[in-house]
Order: C-alpha cells, then structure tokens, then sequence
C-alpha cells in the first residue's frame, strides 16, 4: 500500500470576521529592548567549568574585595561558571521595576542548578547600563551519571532564568507623547487591512483624522497631553476591523514532510501523472576455474543483472477552481510521498496551474 502525503488544511470561515486593532497592528515606538550581560554562578555543587576566562573573572571579583590570589595559583574551583546575560526590557519600564534574565553558561559547565548569579549590570546597546541583576538561577533541566558512565539528560541543565531577578535602573525614552500623530504598524501588512483600519477609525473619530501610508502603518491624527493619548488609545485599540484573507500560500516543512494548504489556493485545469522508475542492479561474482590438465588460472568473473521497475500510473484531470478536499483526494490518487509533494506542486506552479506562492521552510 503507497504512502499517503499528509497535508494540513487551513481553511477560514467563509463569513467576515473582526479582530481589535490591538490585536493585528502595534503603536510606532511602543516597543522591548534587548540587554546583555556577563557574570559569575557561584554555589555549584561540582558542576561549574573550568575555563580560563572564568578563571580571570573569578581572580578580578576577588581583587575588588581587597583580596589578592597570587600569581600561578589554581583558582579553577569547579563551584564557580562563567554566564551570559540576557534581558528584555519592556517598553515603558520604570526604575525599581524588575525582569526575568536568562543565564546560559559560555564554559564547559555541566549544569548551574542550584547556583546563584552574583550582581551583574545589563547593558543596551547603546553600552549603557540599564538593569542589575542577582538572584538565584532556576534550572529546568537535569543531568544524572552513573559510575558506569551512563549519562541521562532531560532538557539542558547548562541554561537558568533569574525570575524577577533584575531590577531596572534606567528607562529608555519614548516617543509614544511626542509631536500630533500616533502610528499603527501592522503585525501583517496588507493594503486591504490597512484601508479598512483607516476608514474604520475615521467613521468613529471623524473624516481625516486616520489616513494609511501605506500596507504597514496607518497614521492618525491624536491628542498631545500624555493622560489624553492614553484615554484616546485605549479606545482606538478595541474597534473591530475585519482583517483582509492572505494570498494563497502554499507551506512546506522539508523536515517533516508536511505540507500546509490555505483556503484560496485554486488549480487550473491540468492533467496530472505520477510514477516512479526504480533501477535495480545487482553484482554477484563468480569462481571459473581451468579443467585438471588444463593450463589456465582461477579468475573471478562478475555477474550483473539489471532490473527496470516502471509504475504504471494513469493521468488524470484536475481543476478548474478544484477545492482543497479535490486537492487532496487527487495527490493521495497519485502515492505521492511527502518528498515528492513539494516537485509535484512546483511543476504545477511552473506549468501555470496552480494559483499560489509556494514557501519551503
């Protein structure tokens, strides 16, 4: 029995629907930061690294103390793992606030639970300081060996979060109280959407006072007093607009084998064919040997045989404006395999019969 291909369907209601405009388009400047930093796990329980940098680091926090290692000691403590920090600041961030902060290790630590990150600034980058963190790392992966040397690891031990464990030092400014506009940007631009959206809000605020720039942003006219552009924000961000359907898109994951349909995908008429040729050779040697009294030498003589496998598959007919289940019904016909459905829909799209994009991911 030949394998059949598995595809997804997605197909979208036939009748309108609206989403909030919080909800598929995000205000200009209103956005995270991204911040960095390195430091030390201490508290390991054997499980730290044994890096040269780790080991410089470790000696310089000491030097700060007062405390001096002389040269040439062995400071390499396996209590101890060098970490990278990251952080995401949200928008609108206030000090005294906190973060989660991720620690991952940068040496050859085999885990940094139970470990606690000593006080590290996070940087922007724009070099600037903008949180310290400190805390206790929470791991959420294990590592286990035995003495026979079997090792079982669930998930990876050598990665932590900091919950809460950054407190903010300085805010970034923004632009969301400055100059007479306010800008949406759409999570997924689309001209349609985005005409929608401005008529949307000029039939509820009034004639001009949203215009769209173009498939990505819509411009609207707003107040100036920050307390004002909130109130006006929070209503302008729960009108409902009906989205616009995305183009015909066809998806194929070249590692799993699956392949996503949408709903406005049409084939033109065409006719179809799918078969495989399979060659198979197979090499056997044989032993000829000289008569008793003959003067001759024992040679090994190969013996090929060649066998040609051709399927034997009808063409059929496809389309016009074939639905999805039609689709679906007619590559299932054909055997094909999920690595030869994505050569099948590419032929069809070079043939000018199938009415998508195709995307391989």
């Amino acid at each position: 029995m030949k394998p059949l291909i598995s595809i997804i369907l997605i197909i979208l209601a036939s009748s309108a629907f609206s989403a909030r405009i919080k909800d598929i388009a995000s205000v200009s400047g209103v956005r995270s930061n991204q911040l960095i930093g390195y430091g030390l796990v201490v508290g390991l329980d054997g499980t730290g690294d044994s890096a040269s940098f780790t080991d410089q680091t470790f000696k310089n926090m000491i030097n700060q103390f007062g405390i001096e290692i002389p040269d040439g000691a062995n400071n390499r403590l396996r209590n101890v793992a060098a970490v990278a920090l990251s952080a995401e600041l949200p928008a609108f961030a206030r000090p005294g606030q906190t973060i989660d902060v991720t620690a991952s290790s940068l040496g050859n630590a085999d885990s940094l639970r139970g470990g606690t990150l000593l006080m590290t600034p996070l940087k922007g980058a724009d070099g600037r300081t903008y949180a310290i963190a400190q805390g206790n790392v929470v791991v959420g992966g294990i590592s286990v060996q035995g003495q026979d040397g079997d090792e079982t690891v669930v998930n990876v031990p050598s990665v932590g979060r900091v919950p809460n464990g950054a407190t903010v030092e300085r805010s970034v400014p923004s632009g969301f109280s400055q100059g007479d506009h306010l800008e949406f940007q759409l999570r997924n631009p689309d001209f349609t959407t985005a005409r929608r959206m401005a008529e949307k809000i000029n039939s509820f605020l009034g004639p001009n006072t949203a215009k769209a720039l173009d498939a990505g942003a819509v411009r609207v006219v707003a107040p100036r007093e920050p307390d004002q552009r909130v109130s006006f924000l929070s209503i302008l961000e729960n009108l409902e607009v009906e989205p616009a359907q995305q183009a015909a898109k066809v998806i194929f994951n070249s590692r799993t084998g699956t392949v996503v349909v949408g709903q406005n995908v049409t084939l033109r008429p065409v006719a179809v064919s799918h078969g495989n040729l399979t060659v198979t050779i197979d090499n056997t040697l044989n032993v000829e040997q000289p008569g008793a009294l003959a003067d001759g030498e024992t040679v090994v003589v190969p013996d090929t045989e060649i066998d040609i496998d051709e399927e034997n598959n009808k063409m059929f007919l496809l389309g016009p404006t074939v639905t999805l289940s039609d689709l679906v019904e007619a590559v299932n016909r054909i055997g094909a395999s999920p690595t030869d459905i994505m050569s099948i829909l590419q032929s069809l799209k070079q043939a000018g019969a199938l009415d998508a994009d195709l995307m391989v991911i």
